[in-house]
Order: structure tokens, then sequence, then C-alpha cells
């Protein structure tokens, strides 16, 4: 039987990655992603999973960031007793991101079930607890780049530079077939734009029969700053902040993104490019894994230019307790804190939002990917009054967003990467994107041969020795249409009850309210 690929997760969608190879009678994951973004979609991670975990021989792991990582857990939890292969510093974050992953879900439970016993609903458990997060780094083993790691059914697969994070990774797989060569498989993982701090440039193989590529911005090209160039743009940002009189709040991925606007600040502060400013670092993930960053100094590019005081400047102050926190509100103007969640879903950067989102004089800077459904996008999007937390929050921040500080490639660098793969003989799967961004990346790449496809969740394709992938079925546990949402019931609910509240409080009178909420009766009647 010809080995099988089944997309479980970032298909249609942009997180929850999940890749299953079934091959020589051996099951092998390649990620096992958190889903985030609209409710509907984040519903999937407490559904069972599409597999037996018990039967899952090994998983390959591109990296560390939560929507490739952040089910490992409950996948332990759940009977998986094989290897998490991954490279040394992916090991290291994740044994500080998934145990705060754990933590993040115990105490977001805490406060729902708080929130539904008041209302006489059904109480819900965590995903996974952190407890369960420390269990699973058990299951978790050091691979170098490039030597090849055997697998079960004869597979064996070895790890490449991804350039997107700290010790990321593309994972090339060679499958055994009777009578025939080995099938090779190239799983791009998350592909950085070159130039990062603290990685240096992707690399991979080429001569593949399948390709598995991420299109996070497929349909969208940058500007490409150097570095310097880059710094100047976050000065220009953070000048036009303190000048407007307020607070500057960078929600910010707490590994990674974060250490990278640590590292620019510093130095520009350093430099005097900046006069010296309080930077509050109010994350413990991201405190954390700057400690592992530094752990990996010596991994840094030749081109970084670390400050002396490398991710450690007198300006730069972390924040220990949730006291320490908590006493950040009542510092009015004058202050960088960078918090996370990067999307703003969960974090403390929801308390900093609630304390600062209705004042003019504060700003909002966003750096990274905003997944449709999330706090992050909807503000980006320009909305005039959110909800954080049950609590409706007008919206008169300043919102600015600066996209030179990505992790992913660009629509041109991702066509690069693709035909520095070239030949590619049996098949590209575009995962990973929004549906404007896969279609505008398959047409790119699409050409005489290979054939490009763009699965959808749970879908299978086999992958033969001669000939083109064929599609296998599916059993999708969303509809496409759900799948594809940017936004869901939750959000469109959430926004009907915004607009609801601000029309009653426009309205020029009582006897108006009334008539208003009577039409609105006649229609749920």
């Amino acid at each position: 039987m010809d080995p099988t690929l089944t997309f479980h997760g970032a298909a249609g969608t942009v997180t929850g990655s999940c890749l299953r190879l079934s091959a020589n009678g051996a099951e092998i994951l390649i990620d096992c992603g958190l889903f985030q973004g609209p409710k509907t979609i984040k519903s999937l991670n407490w559904r069972p999973f599409p597999f037996d975990p018990k039967r899952i021989d090994a998983v390959l792991l591109t990296h560390a960031h939560i929507d490739h990582a952040g089910l490992i857990p409950k996948l332990v939890r759940e009977g998986f007793h094989g290897r998490v292969h991954a490279t040394a510093a992916t090991v290291d974050l994740a044994a500080v991101m998934l145990p705060d992953s754990g933590y993040i879900q115990e105490t977001e439970v805490e406060r729902l079930n708080r929130r539904n016993a008041a209302r006489g609903r059904e109480l819900v458990t965590p995903i996974y607890t952190r407890a369960d997060a420390e269990a699973s780094l058990d299951r978790f083993h050091v691979e170098p780049y490039g030597r090849w790691i055997p697998l079960a059914g004869g597979v064996r697969a070895r790890f490449w530079n991804a350039g997107h994070l700290l010790g990321s990774a593309s994972v090339e797989i060679e499958i055994p077939r009777e009578g025939a060569e080995a099938a090779r498989l190239l799983v791009s993982g998350d592909i950085g734009p070159g130039g990062k701090a603290f990685v240096e440039d992707a690399e991979a193989p080429h001569g593949i029969d399948f390709l598995v590529v991420e299109s996070t911005y497929g349909n969208r090209e940058r500007d490409d700053p150097s570095p310097a160039e880059r710094r100047g743009l976050l000065a220009a940002e953070v000048r036009a902040a303190m000048a407007a009189g307020g607070n500057l709040l960078m929600p910010a991925f707490a590994v990674e993104r974060t250490q990278e606007l640590l590292h620019d600040l510093d130095l520009m502060m350093e430099r005097r490019e900046l006069p010296a400013l309080p930077v509050v670092i109010d994350s413990p993930l991201a405190t954390e894994a700057t400690a592992a960053f530094r752990k990996h100094l010596k991994e840094l590019p030749e081109e970084t230019e670390p400050a002396e005081t490398f991710l450690a400047g007198p300006n730069i102050r972390f924040t220990r307790t949730v006291d320490d926190s908590k006493a950040l509100n009542r510092i009015g103007a004058g202050i960088v804190i960078l918090s996370a969640s990067g999307m703003a879903d969960a974090g403390r950067i929801r308390h900093h939002l609630l304390n600062n989102l209705w004042r003019p004089q504060s700003t909002v800077l966003f750096t990274g990917y905003q997944a449709p459904g999330t706090l992050g996008r909807l503000l980006v999007d320009g909305a005039k009054a959110v909800s954080i937390m049950g609590q409706e929050v007008a919206v008169r921040a300043r919102i600015r967003t600066l996209d030179c500080y990505s992790g992913h490639a660009d629509r041109r660098d991702l066509i690069a990467w693709t035909n520095a793969r070239r030949p590619v003989r049996q098949g590209i799967f575009l995962v990973h994107g929004e549906d404007d961004a896969r279609a505008s990346l398959a047409e790119a790449l699409r050409g005489e041969r290979p054939p490009v496809f763009l699965p959808e969740m749970d879908a299978a394709y086999a992958l033969p020795a001669d000939g083109p992938a064929r599609p296998r079925g599916a059993a999708p546990r969303l509809a496409p249409s759900q799948a594809h949402a940017v936004h869901d019931w939750h959000n469109e609910r959430a926004a009907l009850v915004l607009e609801l509240r601000r029309r009653l409080e426009d309205a020029p009178d009582d006897e108006a309210r009334e008539r208003l909420l009577h039409r609105v009766r006649d229609a749920l009647a």
C-alpha cells in the first residue's frame, strides 16, 4: 500500500500544524500543534485526536511555537509513548513553553468555570495541565541538524535549519518503497525571511518527490530592510508613541519576537539612538525564554550585532510577580511594555489593553501575524470597541503595525525557497495559510509539473511510486467553511452585543430604547 500523508491541522487554517505519515506500518507525526483563532477552531483542541495516540511511533517537531508543539502534552497524556525528536534549542524552548501553556490552560479554565458556575452552566476541564506538560518533556530527544534519525517502518528523517526561530527546522523524510527508490518528502515547517537576528538563513535539499510548504504570507511581499533600517523603523514608532503622551504596549510572542525587539531596543539605547526609556517585559514565559536565548548565544549568526549587555541592559526590567504586573497599571505614560501573547488572545497583555486601549494617548504596536478571530486581528482590522474578559472597551488608542519583524518568509521568499528545492517530482502541498495566501502562492507555483494541492482539514493523500500524489478522501472534523472562517459566530455575537449596547446608549430617550429592544425581541421570535 502506498504511503499516506494526512493533514490534521494548518489545512485551510494557519494554526494547529499536524501531519501524519502512514508508511510501512509506521505512524509518524510531523508537529502536533495547538489551534488558535476563532472559538470554533479552538474547540478542536478539546476534541479527541482523529487518530489513536497510542499507535503513533514518533513525532518530528519542527520548532517550539505553540501552534506546532502545543498539543504534545495532550498526545502524551492520551497514550503516546514514543520519542519527540527535535533540535537542542527547540527542546530547551519547549521546556519553558509547554509548562507555561499548561498553566495558561488551567488559569483560563478556572476563570471560565467561575463564570459558568455563576450562570448555572457545566464546568469544563483544561486541555492539559502544567503537570501534563512537564511530564511530556520526558518524551523529548535532542537531534542535531543534518544527522539521519532512524524511525519505525524503515523510515528515516533529518533536520535542516528553517531560519524561522531558534532551533527551527525543515524535515526531510525518506520512505523505503518495495521495488522502487525511497520516496523523499520534505516538510518546510515555518520558513524564516532571512537576515534574522538569532538564526541563520534557511537551507534544505533539492530534488524532492513530495514537498509541503507553509504559506502564511503567500499573498504578501514586504519591504526587506537591513537590521539598521529595521531598528530605525522601530525607533520611529517608539518616539511617536512617547510623543503621544502615553504608554507603548507591544503584544509580542514570548519566544523570539520579544527577544528580537528587546535586542534592538537595548542596542539603540546603548548607542543613544533612542533616549533611555523603561522597557518592561511582563511575561513569565518571555523571561524564561530569554535565558534560553542567552544559553544559545554562541549560535547567533555572525552578522548579528548584540548589545554589550545582551538582552539585559540597564533600562530593561522583567516583572517577577503578579503584583509587579499589576503595578504597571498605575503608570499612565512613558514606559514600553512587552507582554504576551502576540495575538493578544491570552496572557497578561489583555490586562494592559484593558487599562490602555481607551486612552487616546496610548499606543499599541503589533509586530507579528494576527490569526483570524483573535483580539489582535480585531484591533488591527479597526474595531472601535472590543470585549476583553467580558468587559467592553472602547478603542481610542493608536493601533500600529510593523511587519519587518515577521518570522515568516513573504511571497517572494517562499517562491524562491520552493524553486530552490526543484525538481519536485510528484506534488507540492500548501499549508499554514489563509485562503487568499494559499491561492496566490499556488498560482505562482503552478506549472506543467508537479501539481499543487491545497489540502483541507483531515484530508489524506496517497504518495505513489509513480505519478502525482492522489487524494484518498477525508473525514473532516470541521466543514471547510468553518475551518476557513475569519470570524465565527462567537465573534459575531460579541460584535452584536457591543453594537446593541452602543445603540441603546446613543438613543435619544427611554422610549426609543424600548422600541429598539422590542424590534430585537420580534426578530428573535
